[in-house]
């Protein structure tokens, strides 16, 4: 590298560092929820735990697999009784610096959505009753759920859970070449890579998918310039809207956090575009009218690439036996 390149690469790195963040070195700390190992561990037990869905066949893995990306690379999630969701799901891993969690931020953190798809019928279609006795029944779970939440007179709670479960997923974090880039490392990401980040921030990417997760912090209309088609918006679903109730909020989507994006294909809350190209193309021309080049996409994808960050070993737990307590499962779908 001549000086002149490394004066440039300083020069695009204060200017990078007024946009992003890289990851903190630790597990950041969570509202009302002090992380402990203890409860890390048994969030990683109910994460993988298909007993806490009806049919004892889904877990938070089935839909946020940590194997292939943190999500399920399908356009939309299958559920309880085979049923398809409504939107595609978002990754897991790194989540914890959303600002607010699901496409239309109706949860504000990770432990108030650990509580949805457990109740959703298209989900997991259990209830917070059900998960509670289905933990009760298993002496093991009682000593975890002792031990995580040790001043709890009544530890085993669907709040416990939630927040153990949030416990876990705060650890799921995936330091990547950038990180190591913004850090001062030059040699961490390719000519291509850097080029891809110049290219980024001129165009304005980085106005909706900034901060520390590149997204996840923001409310912005899709088709902001130019409305996509139906294919890829669908007109049944107005976003943040159903939240909200508020007209200006329709067809909002919280911006999507880009940690990762390279392997969490299909893509946009519709989970209709498997190219990432064409996902960026997609995005300059509805939300900057911007046609960008073909080179200059290329760059791009070749920097998202540099966002694939290396995921925490996983080893999967060994869960606790159930009894003859332990509630029986169901494929029983039940129709509103």
């Amino acid at each position: 590298m001549t000086a002149s390149q490394g004066l440039a690469n300083e020069e695009l790195r204060e200017f990078a560092l007024e946009m992003f963040s890289p990851l903190p070195s630790t597990v950041p700390a969570l509202n009302d929820n002090i992380v402990t190992p203890e409860k890390v561990d048994l969030g990683k037990a109910l994460f993988f735990d298909p007993r806490m869905s009806a049919s004892g066949v889904f877990s938070c893995n089935s839909c946020h697999n940590l194997a292939t990306g943190g999500d399920d690379n399908m356009p939309t999630s299958i559920g309880h009784g085979w049923q398809k969701g409504p939107r595609n799901s978002p990754t897991v891993l790194n989540s914890v610096f959303n600002e607010a969690q699901f496409w239309d931020g109706r949860a504000p953190d990770l432990a108030e959505q650990a509580k949805g798809p457990v109740q959703a019928g298209v989900e997991m279609a259990n209830t917070p009753v059900k998960v509670i006795a289905t933990l009760n029944s298993m002496p093991q779970y009682q000593e975890w759920f002792r031990a995580s939440f040790p001043e709890d007179d009544d530890p085993v709670t669907f709040d416990n859970f939630a927040r153990a479960i949030e416990a876990y997923e705060a650890t799921l974090i995936t330091p990547a070449p950038f990180d190591a880039w913004l850090n001062g490392n030059d040699a961490a990401m390719t000519e291509q890579e850097v080029r891809g980040l110049s290219v980024f921030l001129d165009a304005g990417c980085a106005s909706c998918h900034s901060g520390v997760n590149l997204g996840g912090n923001g409310y912005y209309p899709f088709g902001l310039i130019e409305k996509p088609g139906a294919e890829i918006l669908p007109e049944g679903d107005k976003g943040r809207f159903a939240v909200t109730d508020t007209v200006g909020d329709e067809y909002v989507f919280r911006a999507s956090p880009l940690r990762n994006i390279a392997v969490t294909a299909p893509y946009f809350h519709s989970g209709v575009v498997w190219d990432l190209t064409v996902a960026v193309e997609i995005m300059a021309e509805s939300q900057l009218g911007a046609e960008l080049s073909e080179e200059d996409v290329t760059d791009i994808v070749a920097f998202l690439g540099a966002l694939t960050g290396e995921v925490p070993d996983v080893t999967y737990p060994v869960l606790p036996a159930e009894t003859a307590a332990t509630p029986r499962p169901t494929g029983e779908v039940i129709v509103d």
